[in-house]
This record gives C-alpha cells, structure tokens and sequence, in this order.
C-alpha cells in the first residue's frame, strides 16, 4: 500500500489534518510541541467515482477502493538531525514512506504557539528540509567510507556507486530536495533509490490556511508557491479546521458546505490526487457480481505487473488479459454487449495496461 508521511515544525496543524485525513480522532491535538509522541497512522480510500457506476451494471453491492495509507510523524525541530526534540526515532519513519506532505503554516493566530516565536512559512520549509538533507548526508558518507575502498579496487559497481554517492554529497550539502531526474542517469537512478534516502522522496507542500483563505489563498502561501516551483514540488491549500469540520458531516452536507465556500472539492481529495499525480500513479478496475474493486499501479506498467498486484500468482502464471476501457463498459452497460461491439480485447504480456481500464486476467495455476 503506497504511504505517505505528514511531516512539518510543532503546532502547524498536522496532526488536526492527519484527523481530518482519516476521520479517526486518534492523533491528539493540542497547542503544545510534540504532542504526537508515536507516528499515528491511518488509511485513507481514494475517492472513485467510476466505481458507484460500475456497482449496478455488474449487480454488486461491494465497492473496495483502492487506499494510502497516511503516517502523522511528530513535529521536528531544528537539530532534530543531531537528535533535538523526538528527532532520530521519526527520521527512521520519514525514510519508509513513498512520499512527503510537509505542513505549512500560512495562518496567523495569537492562541496558537509557533515554535520558533513568528510566522515565516519559508523559513519553516528550510528547517525542514535542511534537517532532512543534513541526516541524509550522514548516511551518505558513512556509506561512502565503506564503498570508497571497494571502488579503488576497480570494481564497477562500487565504482558507480561511489560516483553517486559523490554527486549526492554535494547536492544534499545544499541542503535541498533532490529531483532524482534531474541530476542523475539511468544507471545512476537504482542506486540512489536504494539508499532510501529522504531528501529524493516526491514532496507536497500542504499550505494549512485560515477558513477565509482557503479560496484565494495569502500572501504566505504565494510564498510556499514560488518556492515550490522552483524546487519541483506541489502545493495544496488546506484549511485543517475546515476538514475538521466536513469530517464530522454526511457526504451532502459535506458537498453543500463546500459550496457555500465557493470550493469544489476537500482538501483531502486534491492532496490525494495531488499524490497520485506526483507519484504518476494509475487505477485499473476489476469488476464482477462479487465485487468491484480498484487497484493502484505505477503509470506504463504492463499487464503482468497489474496482475502481480492483485496476487503474485497472477504475474508468474500470466497469460493473457481480458481488457474493456471504463467508457465503452459504461456505454455498452454488460460484458456480453461489450464482447458483441467488439471492444473487449485480449492483450498480451507487452501490454501497458491504462487508468480506467477494466481488466480479468487469465492465468495458469
């Protein structure tokens, strides 16, 4: 299940969202540091709607979307690198994530303690991230002290190895996030992925916004925007209070209550799409009278790899897949009127199997 970390400086609403995330009120919340003394961690459906179609034409009543599993990690504080506040014991949690959703706060209040005395989003994301770089770049050199003999040897591998491991001190000197793409090659790439380092993870910065900037934003927030941009991260705005709100409501209430903001849709689901689009994540769906179900992929993986997901028996025993796109289930409303217009069709190992597509995989036992 892909996992995402909520990560940011005491009291900038994280572990308010992460309640709010989850409808679990299971994260205390409380106008002091470290209030999350042990990562909460909650899961979270993505929202489908492809699915609640799909339920009637198949005559099912079991839906099963696919999930994120959300992990609210204690407020870090500036030497948490070094062991400062909780600071070692949630790096090591920070590390098993897939991506980070680091919290800002872009609101003013006098009741609410900031940490550091005043509001500054961009210097919170720099504590932050140079903390994150700093305990990254430990690990780093104490990898390279070992694989540095190996290299002088001659071996290729260490010698690869040392080269990246080279490249990543000077960039995580820099104290900055790195695009894995951007600064290293397609032999290069497995072996910074291999480190599980925290500073190459995909980042969302989540904007935690008064209710009454929650439309247009601040001037904070225009802040955390630029920076974003020019460091290959998101944004989302949120407002934590708000989602507070919409999680103790019904789903009408809930969709009327964000249209009296003037918002289409919660912060949560643009923070969860936001994550499947930097994660460049898809869904297929499989669809039957016992249920309908949706699974997540990576973007241009192939139909093996879809079937491995449902079960590893699947991707070893894989023959063909029987594959229907969402639109034309959806016009032709059955599997057999499908099969008649012929826009059901077998596809093969090399497939890359598409967002939306509606598959049953065939398969040797």
């Amino acid at each position: 299940m892909l996992r995402t970390g909520i990560v940011g400086l005491p009291n900038v609403g994280k572990s308010t969202l992460f309640n709010a995330l989850t409808s679990a009120k299971n994260a205390q919340s409380a106008n002091y540091p470290f209030c999350t003394i042990e990562p909460n961690v909650g899961v979270v459906t993505v929202p489908d709607y492809r699915l609640e179609v799909l339920k009637p034409l198949v005559k099912t009543d079991i839906v099963i979307p696919t999930a994120i599993e959300f992990v609210d990690i204690a407020g870090l504080v500036k030497g948490a690198s070094k062991g400062e506040g909780l600071g070692n014991q949630f790096l090591h949690t920070i590390r098993e994530v897939d991506a980070i959703i680091q919290v800002v706060r872009c609101f003013d209040d006098e009741n609410t303690i900031h940490v550091t005395g005043k509001i500054n989003p961009l210097d919170d994301i720099e504590t932050i991230n140079t903390e994150l770089a700093l305990a990254d770049l430990a690990t780093v050199e104490k990898r390279q002290a070992k694989t540095g003999k190996t290299a002088k040897s001659g071996d290729k591998e260490a010698v690869l190895e040392n080269n990246v491991l080279t490249k990543l001190t000077q960039l995580l000197s820099e104290g900055k996030f790195i695009n894995i793409r951007e600064h290293f090659n397609e032999d290069e790439i497995p072996v910074v992925k291999g480190l599980h380092l925290m500073s190459v993870k995909p980042m969302i910065y989540c904007a935690n916004v008064s209710e009454f900037d929650l439309k247009s934003g601040n001037a904070y927030t225009k802040a955390v925007e630029e920076y974003a941009k020019t460091h290959g991260a998101d944004v989302v705005l949120v407002s934590a209070k708000i989602e507070s709100e919409l999680a103790e409501l019904s789903p009408e209430e809930a969709k009327e209550y964000l249209q009296e903001l003037g918002i289409e849709d919660s912060g949560i689901n643009r923070m969860i799409k936001v994550v499947y689009h930097l994660l460049d994540l898809r869904t297929f769906i499989t669809a039957g009278e016992k249920e309908v179900r949706a699974w997540t992929i990576p973007a241009g993986a192939k139909a093996p790899q879809a079937a491995g997901v449902i079960h590893t028996d699947f991707e070893k025993g894989f023959i063909r897949a029987e594959v229907t796109s969402y639109k034309d289930f959806v016009e032709c409303g059955s599997y057999a009127v499908c099969k008649e217009k012929g826009v059901t069709r077998l596809e093969g190992k090399d497939y890359v199997v598409q967002d939306g597509d509606i598959v049953h995989f065939r398969f040797s036992a």
